[in-house]
């Protein structure tokens, strides 16, 4: 899968809150239909179906991406560190 600039992540999520925190859903057809393009070009840029999963991919790929913004992930179970191997001393 092709993964998205973070840099383009970052501006897609900064048109997404500010649309949203602007209620584009109540707004204007031009404003909705703007923020239904963002909402989708998350999903595409993510590889995900839903705007709010789309949200959270596109935070934790960014660096910096904080705890709580993979909460809804599936991630492997972390590896656990081996026990030292004992070194055979030549003779």
């Amino acid at each position: 899968m092709l993964m998205a600039h973070p840099a383009v992540l970052e501006d897609l999520i900064a048109q997404y809150e500010a649309f949203t925190l602007l209620g584009a859903e109540e707004s204007t057809p031009e404003a909705r239909q703007r923020l239904a393009d963002i909402s989708y070009t998350l999903c595409v840029a993510t590889g995900t179906r839903d705007v709010d999963m789309a949200l959270i991919a596109a935070r934790h790929r960014l660096s910096g991406a904080r705890p709580e913004d993979d909460s809804l992930l599936q991630t492997a179970a972390p590896l656990q560190p081996s026990a030292p191997k004992e070194q055979v001393s030549g003779v």
